[in-house]
C-alpha cells in the first residue's frame, strides 16, 4: 500500500508541472520568423558591401602597380608594365586594364561569384587621374 501511495503522489507532481502549449509554441515561431525576414535582407546588405573592399584593394595594389612601372619608364604601356591583373585576393572581383597607353589606363573591377548579386555596384573602376567610375559612370557612389 506504502508504494502505490508514493506512486501516485509522485505522479500527481509530474502533472503539476506544466510544458507550453503549442499555440505558445507556434506564436514563438511566428514572431522568429518576422524578426529573420527583417534582419536577413540587411544582414545580406552589409555582407555584399563589406566585400566591395575586396574590390577597392585589388583597384589600390594594381594602380600602385602601374604608377611604379610609370615612375620606371615613364610609360604605362611600357613592355615591362604588366597588361593583365589577376583577380581580387578573395577572389570577389576580375580585374582588367584598358585604355592603357603612354599616359592613361583605366582599371576595372568586376563583380564575380557570391558578389555578382551586388547589380547596385557590378564594376567599380579607378584611371591614372584616379577618377573613380560605378558600372561604367563617373561616379562616387560605390566608393563611400
Amino acid at each position: 500500500m506504502y508504494m502505490t501511495t508514493v506512486g501516485r503522489a509522485d505522479l500527481s507532481q509530474v502533472r503539476s508541472v506544466r510544458g507550453f502549449s503549442l499555440i505558445e509554441l507556434l506564436i514563438v515561431l511566428v514572431i522568429l520568423g518576422i524578426l529573420a525576414a527583417i534582419v536577413y535582407p540587411n544582414y545580406r546588405s552589409s555582407v555584399i558591401k563589406g566585400r566591395r573592399s575586396d574590390g577597392y584593394a585589388a583597384l589600390a595594389a594594381d594602380q600602385a602597380t602601374l604608377e611604379r612601372c610609370y615612375t620606371q619608364y615613364f610609360a604605362y604601356n611600357n613592355a615591362n608594365c604588366p597588361t593583365s591583373f589577376p583577380n581580387s585576393q578573395q577572389g570577389n572581383y576580375s580585374v582588367a586594364v584598358s585604355n592603357q597607353s603612354a599616359t592613361t589606363y583605366t582599371l576595372t573591377a568586376t563583380a564575380i561569384g557570391g558578389q555578382a548579386s551586388d547589380t547596385a555596384c557590378a564594376t567599380i573602376g579607378i584611371d591614372q587621374a584616379n577618377q573613380k567610375y560605378s558600372n561604367g559612370q563617373v561616379s562616387n557612389t560605390c566608393w563611400q
